[in-house]
């Protein structure tokens, strides 16, 4: 799935699908895997029947699958050179304001 082309609720379910995935190769039940995640049994099968969880209960599965070093890098924020900071303050333009009685 390319996530850039997906909607957030079909990223969400992937997300939670993927996560199942992950906990049947290790071999763990659902109980299993809340109880270590610390989330409750419900939440879990909520994660990977829809993926629309709070980030807590999310962050606390991944980890307890062994995931979250996966994670990292998506919160790594990239240097810009000063001409790529230059562009992007170029394309960014306030909108116009609008005329009373418009």
């Amino acid at each position: 799935m390319l996530f850039n082309l997906a909607t957030a609720q079909e990223v969400a379910s992937e997300l939670g699908q993927r996560l199942r995935t992950r906990r049947l190769a290790l071999n763990q039940s659902q109980a299993e895997t809340a109880a270590r995640a610390g989330v409750s049994l419900g939440a879990l099968r909520k994660l990977e029947r829809t993926g629309l969880v709070t980030v807590e209960v999310l962050l606390r599965v991944a980890g307890s699958l062994g995931l979250l070093q996966q994670l990292e890098p998506v919160f790594v924020i990239r240097p810009m050179s000063i001409e790529q900071m230059e562009a992007a303050n170029r394309s960014r333009r306030r909108a116009g304001r609008r005329k009373e009685g418009s």
